[in-house]
């Protein structure tokens, strides 16, 4: 479970969030949408500890880590996989080699089980056998696919995904959207994510909420959403309606 309890987080004396409360339940996908310059991302980053608040808690399973030490918060994030809005992948390694980067930095794991599990989490999103071939060699929605291996290689109980289906099409994001339930039916992972796609939002979603002006304004699951008159949400309804 993650309690986010009254974060502030400045940038220049700008507040991106203040007072913001949220909670994440074991088990459950919370998809949090809002316009650009929100703090979607910068939330992300204050729930694995890359980025700290001025004020307020983060717990995780009970511990808050804006008191956390380095080690402690290196602890922290093995439990945690972070699927970035580019995939992040090093371009000069090969796909193998991307994913058993963290392992290996993180695992005292022998050659062959670091070998096995990076197979296993290439078979688990469909790219087998694409282990020798570059980032560059892979289409979008591939490498967003070796970015969700990578997160998972080593069974995270939390995974953060930033922006998931950007940038990729309507056929190839449905694929990441069933990528995300498969997570969370066979690995029982906890996940957030945070979007503007509000069919994303609406297939993966156990829960949606709305960050507006540095809190969350509403949230609730998705069929509450959907028929909710706050303006923000009716934005996004408006697009959501004209795609279908």
């Amino acid at each position: 479970m993650i309690q986010i309890e009254n974060i502030c987080k400045s940038f220049n004396t700008h507040f991106v969030l203040n007072q913001l409360s949220l909670m994440v339940n074991q088990g459950e996908t919370l998809v949090i949408i809002g316009k650009s310059g929100s703090g979607k991302s910068v939330l992300l980053k204050l729930i694995i500890g890359l980025l700290k608040p001025e004020t307020g808690s983060i717990l995780i399973e009970g511990k808050n880590i804006v008191k956390a030490g380095f080690r402690d918060l290196q602890d922290m994030r093995r439990n945690f996989g972070f699927v970035f809005q580019s995939s992040a992948l090093f371009d000069s390694m090969t796909v193998s080699e991307n994913i058993n980067l963290a392992l290996r930095k993180h695992f005292k794991w022998p050659e062959q089980k670091i070998c096995e599990r990076t197979t296993e989490c290439l078979n688990f999103v469909n790219l087998e056998g694409l282990q020798e071939k570059l980032p560059s060699e892979l289409s979008g929605g591939m490498r967003k696919r070796v970015g969700v291996a990578r997160a998972i290689a080593g069974y995270p109980q939390y995974i953060l995904f930033d922006e998931p289906t950007t940038g990729l099409d309507p056929e190839t994001a449905e694929n990441i959207n069933q990528l995300i339930l498969k997570l969370k039916r066979e690995l029982e992972v906890t996940s957030v994510v945070v979007t503007h796609d509000m069919h994303s939002a609406f297939t993966v979603g156990d829960r949606i909420a709305l960050l507006h002006k540095g809190k969350i304004d509403i949230e609730g699951e998705p069929a509450v959403i959907k028929k909710s008159y706050h303006p923000e949400i009716k934005k996004f309804l408006s697009g959501y309606t004209l795609l279908k």
